[in-house]
């Protein structure tokens, strides 16, 4: 069994995506399986490939398209599958609409990456000492 977070990127910012990949994958037990660029990829990988990602991190303004239609793509994911928003924009009202689409967490870029972190940390962890999983 594969101890690392499956987690699929939802980010257009290629810098911004590398650095992110790069922090979780040094400072948390993730492992990045994919990533996309607009709404359409993201909503086709995520149903096609809905046994294979346990989190997903998704942008809400994205090249084409947006991160909430990302998200209600996977308004019919497993249990202990997550979705979490990384934005620039983590007003309260995008905060609402997100928690409106099942969205487990929101965290702000600007301000909030340890959140996400200590959030990876917490899943991972809570994923292997699950007996379902594996």
């Amino acid at each position: 069994m594969d101890p690392r977070l499956k987690t699929y990127i939802v980010e257009d910012n290629v810098t911004i995506r590398e650095n992110l990949v790069g922090t979780l994958e040094e400072l948390t037990c993730i492992s990045a399986i994919g990533f996309a660029e607009t709404e359409a990829d993201a909503s086709l990988w995520l149903r096609d490939h809905a046994d294979e990602w346990e989190l997903a991190i998704v942008d809400l303004f994205l090249k084409q398209g947006s991160g909430l239609g990302v998200l209600q793509a996977c308004l019919d994911r497993r249990p202990d599958q997550k979705v979490v928003v990384l934005s620039n924009y983590a007003t309260p009202d995008i905060r609402k609409r997100c928690a409106q689409f099942g969205v487990d967490a929101v965290f702000d870029k600007s301000n909030e990456i340890d959140a996400l972190i200590d959030f990876c940390i917490e899943q991972a962890a809570r994923l292997r000492s699950s007996p379902s999983h594996g």
